[in-house]
């Protein structure tokens, strides 16, 4: 069981968490025709667009009320009132998500009651959704911003439906922000070929999966419906991926009475074996051929892979879902977890197969990867790899510095399978390979013959 701890510092050297806010406002962009609007400064929103767009490569959807000065310390509800009524005059989306930022939170803004206040005098919004999120961004980290507007959607959107409508072959599916648009689609062909009915929230694979739409849209192009939203009380079970998304299921099966599963990781042999048998029960449909042989496939890929895994020293820093998929898979590879760094305090965190993990930077990260064999974390711990000299496997979110972060595909036994040859070839790569004539007959090696001068 491993000791968790927090960083002592009295300020980040190289910071490694994102925030809350831009956590809750990459939720919303899982909803199509939704606008996620940050409430404050200019800069809080223009930092969390740049880094998404170099994540994802894509026009992001993102505003801001731009809080100044006087806005700040008189309160912003003006400019959280005429943003709103701009935004629906000008692009009408069905949704905006206004999510609230360390300014707002420190001054005391009622999100909540600001909103009251302006459907009472605007009745030309009512027939657009506003959820307010508290994501406060000098506390938690993307997966608690991510966790906090998908909980709200839940109690905003979702209707109470009778019992006669329960759908025996519909599955809610509430992904954590660990998850890729690749592994979204990943999941949702492996519960069709149980003849399920998946419905994800969010759903970035249709919103930032990278395709180029017919025309040119303001909110977001793709991702669950409203109508979609409203109905998951219908379905038959929820599956939660992710200690972050235990709240939301909660309050899913608290408001409609559909039960939920929890899965903390989908990466790894185990983990997708526990998947496969709840979808068989759930769908009563034994696996596919298809699985079964992606499963043999995963197993090949193991015993090939474990020459190079075995006793390897890895350091991880990411957030906690996603640090307690790698380390668990790598562990099952044979790899030493030699440092496991995060952003926030979680549960689960104890479970990780590693001596300590430790909240904090990329700078404890980089003081703990000494003599290690590689890092696994996002773009921004790539100087820490190249001061030390150790590979560095890009992982999580942001990854800028190379070509189709969101389509890579970590979950399955097929995103498992990849993932072993992936790091795999990384760790090869960077072997010292022996020259060639060190496996001669010591009588034919080349000498070295000393020059006279």
């Amino acid at each position: 069981m491993a000791k968790v701890i927090v960083s002592q510092k009295q300020c980040m050297i190289n910071p490694h968490k994102m925030s809350q806010s831009i956590g809750a406002a990459l939720a919303f962009m899982g909803v199509d025709k939704s606008m996620p609007l940050l409430h404050g400064s200019q800069g809080c929103a223009s930092f969390g667009r740049v880094l998404f767009v170099r994540h994802f490569r894509e026009a992001i959807p993102l505003l801001t009320t731009a809080l100044g000065e006087v806005s700040t310390v008189l309160g912003g509800f003006e400019n959280v009132q005429e943003g709103i009524i701009n935004i629906v005059g000008r692009i009408k989306p069905a949704l905006i998500g206004i999510c609230s930022t360390g300014i707002s939170e420190v001054k005391g803004d009622d999100l909540n009651g600001f909103l009251k206040l302006i459907r009472a005098s605007h009745p030309e919004l009512d027939a657009t959704s506003l959820i307010d999120v508290s994501a406060p961004d000098f506390e938690g980290s993307l997966q608690d911003g991510w966790a906090a507007a998908v909980t709200r959607i839940i109690e905003e959107l979702v209707e109470v439906p009778l019992l006669a409508r329960k759908s025996s072959r519909r599955i809610n599916v509430l992904p954590g922000c660990h998850l890729t648009p690749g592994d979204i689609d990943e999941l949702r062909d492996i519960f069709e070929a149980f003849s399920l009915d998946p419905v994800f929230l969010p759903d970035l694979s249709g919103s930032l999966d990278g395709h180029v739409a017919a025309e040119f849209t303001q909110t977001t192009l793709g991702g669950i419906t409203l109508d979609q939203i409203r109905s998951m009380g219908s379905s038959s079970w929820t599956v939660a991926i992710g200690e972050q998304m235990r709240g939301a299921a909660i309050t899913l099966e608290h408001r409609t009475g559909v039960p939920y599963v929890l899965f903390e990781r989908l990466t790894g042999l185990a983990a997708n074996d526990d998947l496969m048998a709840f979808l068989s029960r759930a769908s009563g449909l034994p696996v596919p051929k298809k699985y079964r042989r992606q499963r043999n496939q995963l197993v090949d890929a193991m015993l090939d892979g474990h020459f190079h895994f075995g006793g390897k020293k890895v350091v991880v820093a990411a957030e906690p879902d996603l640090l307690s998929a790698i380390t668990h898979w790598l562990h099952e590879m044979g790899c030493e977890i030699q440092a496991a760094v995060t952003t926030t305090q979680s549960p689960g965190l104890e479970r990780i197969p590693a001596e300590e993990v430790l909240i904090g930077d990329l700078e404890d990260m980089e003081v703990r990867a000494s003599g290690a064999d590689m890092i696994l974390t996002h773009s921004h711990g790539r100087q820490a790899a190249e001061r030390l000299g150790v590979p560095h496997f890009r992982i999580g979110l942001p990854v800028f510095d190379r070509l189709g972060a969101g389509h890579q595909v970590t979950v399955g036994y097929r995103g498992t399978r990849d993932l072993i040859f992936s790091v795999g070839n990384l760790f090869m790569a960077n072997l010292h390979e022996p020259s060639p004539e060190m496996w001669l007959p010591k009588e034919d090696q080349p000498q070295m013959v000393p020059t006279v001068h």
